[in-house]
C-alpha cells in the first residue's frame, strides 16, 4: 500500500469514528516514555514530600467543596470576603464539633468495654462448648492454649546441666524528679502541635483559594494551557464541577445512611448509637473499606452487649435493608455514585493513595483520582490515565462488536447486541453497529491484514449472532403485525398532510419476496444476512445467499421466480464495476423483477451512491436499502441495445463493430 493510500485510510477511519477521542496508538506515535517518567518523579515528590503537600490536597479538596456554598452567598449580596470567612468558619466549626461528638461517644465506649468483657467470654464458651470434640472451634482454642503454655515454660525453664541457671537480666531504674509545670505543659502540648499547625495551614490555603479562585484559574491557564485556552477551561470546570458533586452527593448519601443507621441502633437498644451512626457517615467516604469498618463495628458492639444472638441478628437485618436502599434507592437518585470512575480503577487508586499517604490518602483517593482522570482527558500526554481509571468504555460499539467477531464470541457479542435492543430496534442495531463494524473488516481486509480465515471466522460469528437475534426479530415482526392490523381496523383517517409523513418508517413486507446475497466476500455475505433479517421483520419472504453461489450459477438458481427485488450488498465502496456487472446479469435472467446494489458506508450524508447502469436502485444504508427493496416501483425494461451478444469474442475491433452496428 502507498503512502498515499495509507494516508486516505486514516482519513476515512477518523471519519468513520466520529469526533470521539480514539485509543488506538499507530505505529508512528511518539514514545510513552517521557509520559510515565513524568509520573514516576511524581510520584516520588509526593512520597517524599506529603508532609507538605497533604495539608495543601486537604485544602484544595475542601474550596472545590466550598467554593459553591460560598459563590450561593455572593449571590445573594454578601462581599467576597464575608462570604468566604463565613463558609470557611461554618464549615470547620461543624468538623471540629463533629470531632469532639466522636470523641467523646469514643471515650464513654472504652469505659464501658470491661462491663462486656463476661458476655464475651460467654459467648466464646458456648460457641465451644456447641461443637463435638472434633469441633475445629476446640481445635483451634487447644492449639492455641498449648502453644501459650509451651512459651510459658521456654520462658521459666533453668538453664542447661552444667552451665548453672542463668543469671538474672538488670532491672531497669528510672529516677523521677519533680517536673517543672513548664515541662508538664509542653509534654502535653508536644504531640497538639503537628496536627493544630496543619490544621490552622489547611484553614489559611482554604481562605486565601476561595479568595483569589479567579486569579488562580487564570494563573494555571497561563501556565499550563496559555495555547488552547478552551481546552483548559473545560478541564478546570469539569475537574472542579466533578469533584465538587461527588463530595457534596456522597455526603447527602452518606448523611442518608447514617441517620437512619443511628435511629435503628437507638430502637435495638445498642448504645452511644449516634457515635456508629456518625462513624458511618465518615467510613462511608472511603470507598469500599469504610462500609466494612462501619459494619463491624457496631456488630461486635451487640455481640459484647447481649448476653443471647437477637440483638447481632437485628443489628445484621438493619444493616442489611440500609445497604440495598443506598445502594438502589439513594444513590441513584441522587447519582451519588457516579464519579466517572471505574469500580476496579476506585479500589486500585484507594490501595495506592493508602500506601502513599496513610488513612488520610485513603479517605481522599477518589477525589484525587477523579482530577487525574479529568488530567488523562485533556492533556495528551497522560490519555492513558482516562483509558486505565475512567468508566466510559474506551472502545465504540462497532469496535467492540468487530472485536468479538475477530475472537470468534458470539455469545458476547449477542449480550452486547441484547443490551442495545433494550432500547433500540433491530434496524437501529444493525445499521449502527453492526455494518459499521463489517465495514471496519472491511477496512483491514484491504490493508492486507485480515487473512481468508479470519474472514471466514467474522462471517461465522456474525451469522452466528444474527441467528441469535432471530427471536428478538421474531418479537419486533409480530409488533409490526399488530401495528398494521391496529391500522387496518381503526377508521379510515383523514389523509395526511404533504411533508408529515414519517419518512423513517419502512414498507409493509408482507406479500413480498426479496433475494439476497453478497457481492464479493464473507464480509459482504454477513451484511446480506443482516439485511436480510431487516426485511423478514418487516413480513417479507427473503432468501439470502453467498457470492460462492454466484460464479456456478447456483444464485440464479437459488432466486424465487416470484421474487419482487433482488440485492447485491458490497462492503468494498470500489466495488462499482464488480456491482455493475452483477446487476446486468442478474437483470437480464430476471428482467421482471427489481435488482439493486448496495455500497455500505457508515455516513450516508458524506456521499451519493453512485449510478450503475441498468440498476433499479443502488443504496448505501441499511433503511434505504430496505425501502427500495420493499418499494412497489415497477423494474426497468432492459433495452435491446444493451444485450451484447458479442461479449466473449477476443476480438476488440469486432466487439467494437458489433456495438457500431447495433
Amino acid at each position: 500500500m502507498s503512502s498515499s493510500d495509507a494516508k486516505i485510510t486514516e482519513a476515512e477511519l477518523e471519519n468513520d469514528l466520529g469526533p470521539r477521542r480514539v485509543y488506538s496508538t499507530s505505529p508512528s506515535a511518539p514514545s510513552r516514555m517521557p509520559a510515565f517518567a513524568s509520573v514516576l518523579a511524581v510520584i516520588a515528590i509526593l512520597y517524599f514530600g506529603k508532609e507538605v503537600l497533604l495539608p495543601l490536597a486537604i485544602a484544595v479538596l475542601l474550596t472545590f467543596a466550598l467554593a459553591p456554598i460560598s459563590s450561593r452567598l455572593r449571590k445573594l449580596g454578601m462581599p467576597r470576603i464575608p462570604a468566604v470567612i463565613v463558609t470557611v468558619v461554618i464549615a470547620f466549626l461543624v468538623l471540629v464539633l463533629f470531632g469532639l461528638v466522636v470523641a467523646g461517644h469514643v471515650a464513654e465506649v472504652a469505659q464501658n468495654l470491661p462491663a462486656y468483657q463476661g458476655n464475651i467470654i460467654a459467648k466464646i464458651r458456648s460457641l465451644q462448648e456447641s461443637g463435638t470434640d472434633s469441633g475445629i472451634v476446640r481445635r483451634l482454642t487447644s492449639v492455641v492454649e498449648s502453644v501459650g503454655r509451651e512459651l510459658s515454660n521456654a520462658e521459666q525453664r533453668p538453664g542447661a546441666p552444667g552451665t548453672g541457671s542463668r543469671p538474672r537480666e538488670p532491672v531497669l531504674v528510672e529516677i523521677f524528679a519533680p517536673s517543672r509545670p513548664i515541662e508538664t505543659l509542653t509534654s502535653l502540648i508536644g504531640p497538639l502541635l503537628g496536627p493544630i499547625a496543619s490544621l490552622g495551614l489547611i484553614i489559611v490555603v482554604v481562605i486565601f483559594m476561595l479568595l483569589e479562585r479567579e486569579e488562580l484559574r487564570d494563573r494555571f491557564i497561563r501556565l499550563v494551557g496559555y495555547g488552547d485556552l478552551h481546552r483548559t477551561t473545560e478541564a478546570i470546570q469539569e475537574a472542579g464541577s466533578r469533584v465538587a458533586r461527588y463530595l457534596l452527593m456522597q455526603l447527602v448519601v452518606n448523611c442518608a445512611y447514617g441517620v437512619p443507621l443511628a435511629l435503628g441502633l437507638w430502637a435495638v437498644g445498642i448504645p452511644n448509637p449516634a457515635l456508629w451512626g456518625m462513624l458511618a457517615i465518615v467510613l462511608r467516604f472511603v470507598p469500599y473499606i469504610g462500609p466494612v469498618i462501619a459494619t463491624v463495628l457496631p456488630l461486635f458492639l451487640a455481640f459484647a452487649v447481649d448476653p443471647g444472638w437477637s440483638l447481632v441478628l437485628w443489628v445484621g437485618a438493619i444493616f442489611l435493608v440500609l445497604e440495598l436502599t443506598s445502594n438502589n434507592v439513594i444513590e441513584p437518585w441522587l447519582y451519588g455514585s457516579r464519579t466517572g470512575l471505574s469500580p476496579l480503577a476506585i479500589i486500585v487508586a484507594a490501595i495506592f493513595w493508602a500506601w502513599l499517604w496513610g488513612p488520610v490518602g485513603l479517605v481522599l483517593s477518589t477525589p484525587l483520582t477523579v482530577c487525574l482522570a479529568v488530567l488523562g482527558r485533556y492533556v495528551p500526554q497522560f490519555e492513558f490515565l482516562e483509558v486505565v481509571f475512567g468508566s466510559d468504555p474506551v472502545l465504540d460499539p462497532k469496535e467492540r462488536l468487530y472485536q468479538r467477531l475477530l475472537a470468534g464470541d458470539p455469545d458476547e457479542a449477542t449480550d452486547y447486541a441484547e443490551e442495545f435492543l433494550e432500547e433500540d430496534y433491530l434496524e437501529d442495531y444493525y445499521g449502527k453497529v453492526a455494518i459499521p463494524a463489517l465495514l471496519l473488516a472491511e477496512k483491514d481486509r484491504r490493508r492486507g491484514v485480515l487473512t481468508a480465515e479470519q474472514m471466514e471466522q467474522v462471517f461465522g460469528t456474525a451469522i452466528t449472532l444474527v441467528s441469535n437475534l432471530a427471536e428478538i426479530a421474531q418479537e419486533e415482526e409480530q409488533e409490526e403485525e399488530e401495528e398494521e392490523e391496529q391500522k387496518e381496523a381503526a377508521v379510515r383517517p383523514s389523509p395526511p398532510k404533504e411533508g408529515n409523513g414519517d419518512e423513517s418508517e419502512l414498507p409493509d413486507g408482507r406479500g413480498k419476496t426479496v433475494f439476497c446475497v453478497g457481492g464479493r466476500g464473507p464480509l459482504d455475505d454477513a451484511s446480506a444476512a443482516m439485511l436480510a433479517q431487516i426485511l423478514q421483520v418487516q413480513g417479507a419472504e427473503v432468501v439470502a445467499a453467498r457470492h460462492s453461489d454466484i460464479p456456478n450459477r447456483r444464485a440464479m438458481s437459488l432466486v424465487p421466480k416470484q421474487s419482487n427485488a433482488i440485492v447485491v450488498c458490497f462492503l468494498n465502496e470500489d466495488s462499482t464495476r464488480h456491482a455493475t456487472i452483477l446487476v446486468r446479469r442478474f437483470k437480464r435472467i430476471y428482467p421482471a423483477i427489481r435488482v439493486g446494489a448496495v455500497l455500505w458506508v457508515e455516513n450516508q450524508k458524506e456521499r451519493q451512491p453512485p449510478a450503475l447502469g441498468e440498476a433499479d436502485f443502488v443504496a448505501t444504508t441499511l433503511t434505504s436499502a430496505a425501502r427500495e427493496a420493499l418499494a412497489d416501483a415497477p423494474p426497468s425494461l432492459v433495452t435491446t441495445a444493451r444485450k451484447i451478444r458479442t461479449r466473449r469474442s477476443s476480438n476488440k475491433t469486432g466487439i467494437a463493430a458489433a456495438r457500431s452496428g447495433i
